[in-house]
């Protein structure tokens, strides 16, 4: 179950970091938001020469698993 529509529209690594940014803005707190937000930005930074196609789709596919999961952690405890 992905956890905002269009996961499955993701293919790239700029329409990944916009989807993982959106998905920050459904965590309760502001300082979840802002934590969530950083690491997303840290996790593109260093990936971001990454050229090799199956490893892209392999980071993507594994970032929005770990979206799912996060936001169902903190809808869990709501």
């Amino acid at each position: 179950m992905a956890p905002l529509p269009g996961a499955e529209l993701v293919q790239t690594p700029l329409q990944l970091y916009r989807y993982l940014l959106r998905c920050c803005r459904q965590l309760p707190t502001k300082g979840i938001q802002e934590h969530y937000k950083h690491a997303v930005r840290q996790s593109f930074r260093v990936h971001s020469d990454e050229d090799n196609p199956e490893r892209i789709q392999q980071i993507i596919k594994r970032a929005i698993e770990d979206a799912d999961w996060i936001l169902n952690k903190y809808k869990k405890q709501n």
